[in-house]
């Protein structure tokens, strides 16, 4: 046992040991990746079988502008896209709404209508890419608007690949970012699953996300345990809307967070495939693979860049990345050195693109499935992962699962005390990190910054107030009244919502129509 002047632990608190041996692991039993409880890794050959898909999350200002971005991308070697929208269009208002005055195009990209989602993928074949689309509220809508562009390029559904983040749960713990109230946020997930079901069966339904749960500063405990409690309440809900789990459960996908440290993050990505294979067998029954096996997206962590010695951030990305790329991860996205002061430039992106690529073809990291399995330290920090998030489920589970523990605060108060202690030992220099409360230098190094174009939004406003102007007011009219008796009954949303946005209804227009329905989420009256 190591005293406390030299005690080290985690961020979720597992103490470290100086050295582990085979007693740390006594009966552990290694399967086979690709086997069940797939800890080593969904697939067997892993990455010699097929890399994991590279992508960069790029969203900004115009849809002009970030189909260039796009396109630039693609032609230096990145393998899918990966879509950030503004926070008007994550909240449901349209450009030209009061609210959104001064954020268009700030945090990624405007979408309020078919016309831009049309000039977001201008000369992009969608049936030749994967696209990943981080919105969750609205996520409905921008994932029609997607099908629509498709089926004008001449792509049937049936061939589309992608993931639509869908994630509205933790949108209550950890980002904000809700529309509706949880009950008819939860319904129009499942009609999201219902519909894909029927008319996108390659699309992968939900990223249940622990990145942003990550983000606001739990531990990797915590992350886990959240993120699967979540998992079980959207699995629930689909059992409840008919849905078979091995059928909803195969296109599910989970987005993690690739924080700093190395090993521990290793294990995470481990313990939560072990964890999810039982809960898909055990709670839901599933039997096929495919819904027995987690899959995730990885991205580096956001919240760990720095805006001092930004090319330290370099460094740290790397590092992130290699955990994810150790851990099994089926796609990857590398945060910009430059992120923690302004939008990636075009330089910053190519170095994050090219750290992927040095990873697969430089480091080994392609070569062989589970690389680190076996190892003492991380199989002991595996096992301590797994009881440590299985304690915290259960108590989710006593309080009702995820939406009661989220309608009851509990979930928001854990993520509170963890974030806070770590504010707290890094203002006490308790936890390094370099270059702010230690290695700092009084001059800092001029970074060329990425800016945005001041005439971006009055020309979103102006295309959006022209949808309008130029659609047929009746078609549109009728198609926003078909929503709202659709949203007063138990058909599902999508068929309805889809009419109304090929007649060049706005996303802000049916959100609003929503509004009206199922009222809007206050987090100041939840406790």
């Amino acid at each position: 046992m190591a005293t406390t002047e030299d005690r080290r632990e985690t961020d979720s608190g597992i103490e470290i040991k100086p050295v582990y041996d085979a007693g740390d692991v006594a009966g552990l039993e290694l399967e086979a990746p690709g086997d069940f409880p797939f800890t080593r890794g969904p697939y067997r050959d892993m990455y010699r079988g097929r890399p994991w898909t590279i992508r960069q999350y790029a969203g900004f200002a115009s849809a002009e502008e970030t189909n260039a971005r796009f396109r630039y991308l693609l032609e230096r070697g990145q393998t899918g896209l990966s879509v950030a929208f503004d926070l008007p269009t994550q909240l449901g208002y349209d450009s030209d709404d009061p609210r959104a005055l001064g954020e268009v195009g700030r945090t990624g990209v405007a979408i309020d209508s078919l016309a831009d989602m049309e000039t977001l993928f201008e000369a992009i074949p969608l049936a030749q890419v994967s696209t990943s689309m981080t919105i969750n509220a609205p996520a409905a809508l921008l994932l029609l608007l997607y099908e629509l562009v498709a089926e004008k390029q001449g792509t049937p559904g049936e061939q589309l690949r992608g993931t639509v983040q869908n994630d509205i749960l933790k949108e209550y713990i950890a980002r904000g970012n809700y529309i509706f109230p949880p009950k008819p946020s939860m319904r129009i997930t499942t009609d999201l699953f219902a519909y894909c079901d029927e008319r996108l069966p390659r699309w992968n339904t939900i990223s249940i996300s622990g990145y942003h749960i990550r983000e606001a500063g739990s531990t990797a405990v915590q992350e886990l345990a959240f993120t699967l409690a979540n998992g079980i309440a959207y699995c629930g809900a689909a059992v409840a809307a008919g849905l078979s789990p091995d059928e909803f459960g195969a296109r599910l996908s989970f987005f993690f967070n690739a924080h700093n440290h190395f090993f521990q993050e290793v294990a995470k990505f481990r313990a939560a495939r072990g964890l999810w294979a039982r809960i898909m067998s055990e709670r839901f029954g599933a039997t096929k693979e495919r819904a027995l096996a987690l899959r995730f997206h990885a991205q580096t962590g956001g919240s760990t860049l720095t805006a001092q010695q930004p090319e330290n951030n370099v460094v740290r990305v790397a590092i992130q990345a290699l955990a994810a790329a150790c851990g099994g991860a089926q796609s990857i996205h590398t945060n910009s050195y430059d992120e923690a002061l302004a939008l990636p430039t075009e330089r910053s992106a190519r170095i994050a693109l090219r750290t992927q690529q040095i990873i697969a073809h430089e480091a080994g990291g392609t070569d062989t499935a589970d690389p680190l399995g076996g190892a003492y330290f991380l199989e002991a920090l595996t096992r301590e992962l797994e009881e440590r998030a299985w304690e915290l489920i259960e108590r989710i589970d006593d309080l009702g699962g995820a939406v009661g523990a989220i309608e009851q605060g509990f979930v928001q108060r854990e993520i509170d005390e963890a974030a806070f202690q770590h504010e707290r030992a890094v203002a006490a220099g308790e936890r390094v990190v370099v270059g702010v409360n230690r290695y700092a230098e009084g001059q800092e190094e001029d970074v060329e910054l990425h800016r945005l174009d001041a005439e971006t939004e009055r020309r979103q406003v102006e295309r959006t107030e022209r949808v309008r102007a130029e659609r047929d007011a009746g078609e549109a009219d009728g198609a926003l009244a078909r929503v709202r008796e659709t949203a007063r009954g138990s058909d599902n949303l999508l068929y309805p919502m889809r009419d109304a946005l090929a007649a060049r209804c706005t996303v802000g227009e049916i959100c609003g129509v929503l509004r009206e329905e199922f009222g809007e989420y206050d987090a100041q009256r939840s406790p």
